[in-house]
């Protein structure tokens, strides 16, 4: 696949990996940050949304996620699609959403998403899982079941990325890997060794 430049191979990959029906979660990415004392930590995230500005996903804020981002914003994603062979790497900084934004991302979801968003302490300790049950059937009772707003502690980060690696693996480990890089608004393009 020729591209000029990296979100066009994104574009070309990432539809490949959601006709694949061997590709359970196509949009998940690994994400990963860093804490204030140097100690990285990752887990998946979905992508809910892309564009040639980055990449956005949603959490409670108050994560640890979102408390190293707010301490160190630069972060890397790394999407990898076994069944296709292909793994795409992101580095780059994040940026909260605007409020407009995060306010119809959480309008979109399932009332049960939205509720759920409210009774979590997203990475806290958690006496059980019963008590996590009992916290979202008080928090329906609370909630109005109509419009019901954004928690202020639940939003979106948009990464926006500064390095992109496509890597398609090839036989005897001989992986075709093209690194782009952000200089300005520009991108350029280079191989790297496998």
């Amino acid at each position: 696949m020729v591209a000029q430049n990296p979100f066009e191979l994104f574009e070309y990959w990432f539809e490949k990996a959601k006709k694949n029906k061997n590709v359970k979660y196509p949009d998940a990415m690994n994400l990963a940050t860093v804490s204030a004392d140097g100690q990285p930590s990752n887990r998946n995230v979905l992508l809910k949304a892309w564009d040639e500005q980055g990449f956005v996903f949603y959490t409670n804020l108050t994560s640890r996620k979102g408390g190293e981002i707010a301490e160190n914003a630069k972060v890397s994603l790394c999407f990898h699609w076994d069944d296709m062979d292909v793994q795409v790497r992101i580095e780059g900084v994040c940026e909260q959403v605007s409020d407009a934004q995060a306010d119809a991302y959480f309008d979109s979801r399932a009332l049960q998403s939205r509720i759920g968003a409210w009774a979590s302490k997203q990475s806290q300790p958690l006496e059980s899982h019963g008590h996590l049950l009992k916290r979202v059937a008080k928090a329906g009772l609370k909630l109005p079941m109509g419009k019901m707003h954004r928690p202020d502690f639940w939003s979106g980060y948009r990464v926006v990325p500064h390095r992109i690696e496509v890597m398609q693996m090839k036989d005897f480990r001989l992986h075709e890997r093209r690194e782009f890089l952000r200089n300005g608004n520009a991108w350029s393009e280079g191989l790297l060794y496998p």
